[in-house]
């Protein structure tokens, strides 16, 4: 005879699990709270970075774009050029555009700028001459220095044009004034320091 094996009680029932709609609600709100938790730690960041990334890819591009420039750019010369230079700009110039060249001997700044009588008047006087100083038919600014930035001085005029030396460190102002439009002179001006 076989002894018989006591009887194992039977296990537990374990609870079934509460499949009630509020707690359905809860862990849904749970599971949408934990998304976004996850977009904004993970998703926030990484776009910040690719934006970061474009901007600065675009900035070093324009930067590029501007120093490795053969030619003028359009806009002002900086406060800082215009004053080492000694190139005043009259306000309310327009066409106005720009160059800058340097090297251990010689640094330049070319500058072009359409501006009325009054304009014209005050920029001459504020590097140290006057309109009466203009020379006619003076093509003053050298060929090498139009070259450098494509100025073409074969249009119809008049032209008038002076130089004004200064002894070193202050610049040399070259200027060309073309009068084909005679109520707004058209001013070019290389200015030339030494270091």
């Amino acid at each position: 005879m076989t002894a018989a094996l006591p009887r194992q009680p039977a296990p537990p029932d374990e609870p079934a699990p509460d499949r009630s709609p509020e707690n359905r609600r809860r862990m849904i709100r749970r599971r949408a709270l934990t998304l976004v938790i996850i977009v904004l730690l993970i998703g926030i960041p990484a776009g910040y970075l690719a934006i970061s990334a474009g901007q600065s890819r675009d900035s070093g591009r324009d930067k590029e774009e501007k120093y490795s420039a053969t030619g003028l750019t359009a806009g002002y010369p900086s406060r800082l050029q215009r004053r080492l230079y000694h190139v005043p700009v009259p306000r309310g110039s327009w066409d106005v555009a720009y160059y800058e060249t340097n090297n251990w001997k010689t640094s330049r700044l070319y500058v072009q700028f359409l501006t009325n009588d009054v304009g014209l008047e005050r920029f001459l006087g504020e590097i140290g001459t006057s309109p009466g100083a203009l020379e006619p038919d003076d093509i003053t600014i050298s060929d090498r220095d139009r070259e450098t930035v494509g100025w073409d001085f074969s249009g119809p005029g008049p032209w008038s044009g002076l130089v004004r030396e200064q002894p070193d460190p202050a610049p040399t102002h070259t200027v060309v004034v073309n009068r084909s439009n005679p109520e707004h002179p058209m001013v070019y001006v290389v200015s030339t320091t030494t270091p």
